[in-house]
């Protein structure tokens, strides 16, 4: 039978990169050079997609007056959602939600929108009774171009805070796609020990005991 399985190292390099990806928030300003930047699409591009439908689209931000209005779009949201923390949870919440730092918009080397593509109607395999399948896909490209990132030694960051029809409206994107994140790429002076929200406090994490389950469904809480 033929061995398939990696070297031992390549297996380490492999588990090492899942295990440090970070979502980052602190940039540098130094600009990410265009070689890593097309090695970071091209693992985006290699993903897997339901039906082979390939629904991701990225649009490289390089105006400056558009980051600018990008960030104002997600700043306006953020507001929103503090105001949705306090009324669902508590004033206390809302103002500590406020201290966090969500995005590094104005900050990082290079600024990506990842959208759904248009005409997504039009593919049928795998998403007539699982339509959000398009967007399972996208998250495999945007997983992808985190694992490149971090193993390139560069810090990316999924920012969801916005209203994708705003952001949509602003980036002149047909009527039936949709942005879904907005990514922050750039080099950092360090990566979180832990993921950011653990270490500011703001949540923990829970254990894969907590996820697993067998045959059927079963509550850990």
């Amino acid at each position: 039978m033929a061995n398939h399985q990696f070297t031992e190292a390549e297996i380490a390099a492999v588990y090492r990169v899942i295990a440090e990806r970070r979502d980052m928030r602190h940039f540098l300003p130094t600009p990410v050079s265009a070689e890593t930047l097309a090695k970071i699409l091209q693992a985006a591009h290699q993903a897997p997609s339901v039906g082979l439908m390939q629904p991701w689209r990225f649009i490289r931000i390089t105006d400056r007056t558009l980051r600018h209005r990008i960030h104002e779009l997600v700043d306006e949201e953020r507001k929103h959602t503090a105001q949705a923390i306090g009324e669902y949870d508590n004033t206390a919440r809302m103002a500590e939600f406020l201290r966090l730092k969500v995005e590094g918009i104005l900050d990082c080397g290079e600024l990506l929108v990842a959208a759904l593509c248009n005409h997504r109607e039009e593919h049928i395999f795998g998403r007539r009774t699982l339509p959000e399948m398009d967007i399972a896909s996208v998250s495999c490209a945007i997983q992808n171009m985190w694992l490149a990132a971090r193993a390139e030694g560069l810090g990316m960051g999924w920012v969801s805070i916005f209203d994708p029809k705003k952001l949509g409206a602003l980036l002149n994107t047909p009527a039936d796609a949709k942005p879904i994140a907005i990514l922050c790429i750039g080099h950092v002076s360090t990566f979180y020990n832990e993921p950011m929200l653990v270490e500011t406090g703001w949540r923990k994490a829970r254990p894969l005991t907590d996820m697993v389950m067998e045959n059927q469904w079963s509550t850990h809480e």
